[in-house]
């Protein structure tokens, strides 16, 4: 009987996989920065567009992303933040 080889699991860095997700299509998808403060002064459309998600451009940041968190696509929020019955 030949021995199997040994598949070692990969780690995801945490914070990759909380700051990104991947879409259906399999898009990188992020969010918007600068919601933390310094909100009085924007405008009520521009406050509210930091709430959409974005696209990640740029094949190395893609590439990056997808090393730093391999499983992300097997999910479609961060586990994490799943809901519990």
């Amino acid at each position: 009987m030949a021995k199997k080889a040994k598949k070692y699991k990969l780690k995801t860095h945490k914070g990759t996989a909380k700051r990104f997700r991947t879409t259906g299509t399999g898009k990188i998808v992020r969010t918007k920065g600068g919601k933390s403060h310094f909100r009085r002064r924007r405008s009520k459309r521009a406050k509210s567009q930091l709430s959409k998600m974005v696209p990640v451009l740029g094949k190395g940041y893609v590439k990056r992303i997808k090393r730093l968190a391999p499983y992300m696509n097997k999910y479609k929020a961060n586990p994490t933040a799943r809901t519990t019955k």
